[in-house]
């Protein structure tokens, strides 16, 4: 029981950070390009994780994680960054946190695939509602704006899920700052060059709003973030943990409004409570 607690609290300290990621990349792809962005982030941050490591000489991992590594990086580091970038290019914060939505469900998918995890019928008829309460929302309102935003989104929600699924299975034997720190290891021989290939000819024009976008989403969304996520994911069940998700559309939508000032529309709201209602049920028969 107090390792469940533990990871429910590790689980909501993650959410509330990675509440700010799309609001802080919304600001930054202003003026970044969005592959700049998502390759610079993850360089900043593995550059980070690599100091990390080395200074509390941590055992490299074996060849199996290796393989597990690869997953998470494909997901988190460099596909859910990168779709979502070039989704904010077309779709607005708050349109897109709205998709967040999907990614408790998603999440529970593959940590049933990959975790090996198995909640009751009921837990999977409530999370399916929730989603289908955030799709028929995008069909409604989101695809007369952009069907190619929107479609970034699912596909960042899906490869999202699969990291977050992989990372918190592998959380249990490697620990969760190590996952996270030696994905974006992984990463960096890719992300490194390409952040050199793809920087500005000048940052004379860039803002300090977009730099401090970068600043968040390089070392709070990359790397804090999920040192608690995964540690609460592997600690309180990935699929009962993963719901905490639900909450991240109410934060976002607040930090949207708050400092973006973008519009938020009582259909946005109504079908963030909604789907909470039903991700509180699905919670109930996680286990």
């Amino acid at each position: 029981m107090e390792r469940t607690s533990a990871g429910w609290i590790n689980g909501f300290i993650g959410v509330v950070i990675f509440s700010g990621s799309l609001p802080a990349t919304r600001v930054a792809v202003m003026q970044f390009d969005p592959v700049f962005l998502t390759v610079a982030r993850g360089a900043i941050a593995g550059l980070l994780a690599l100091a990390f490591l080395l200074a509390l000489k941590q055992k490299r991992p074996s060849p199996r994680e290796l393989v597990s590594l690869a997953v998470v990086a494909a997901g988190v580091v460099v596909g859910f960054p990168l779709l979502t970038a070039l989704a904010l290019q077309h779709v607005t914060s708050a349109h897109s946190i709205v998709f967040i939505g999907l990614l408790p469900l998603a999440t529970a998918v593959f940590g049933a695939i990959r975790g090996g995890e198995r909640p009751k019928p009921a837990f999977w008829a409530f999370s399916i509602l929730g989603s289908a309460l955030v799709a028929g929302f995008a069909l409604f309102q989101g695809l007369s704006v952009s069907p190619f935003g929107d479609l970034m989104m699912v596909a960042a929600v899906i490869v999202c899920g699969l990291g977050y699924a992989e990372g918190g299975r592998l959380s249990r034997t490697l620990g969760g700052w190590q996952v996270i720190c030696w994905a974006l290891v992984l990463s960096l021989p890719l992300m490194l060059p390409a952040a050199f290939l793809y920087m500005p000819t000048t940052f004379s024009d860039i803002h300090m709003p977009a730099f401090i976008g970068l600043a968040y989403v390089s070392l709070f969304s990359m790397l804090i973030g999920f040192v608690f996520w995964y540690r609460g994911l592997s600690q309180g069940g990935i699929a009962a943990v993963g719901q905490l998700q639900l909450l991240q559309p109410f934060l976002g939508l607040a930090l949207a409004a708050a400092l973006l000032n973008e519009p938020v529309t009582w259909g946005m709201l109504a079908v963030t409570v909604a789907v909470i209602a039903c991700v509180a049920g699905a919670k109930h028969f996680a286990r």
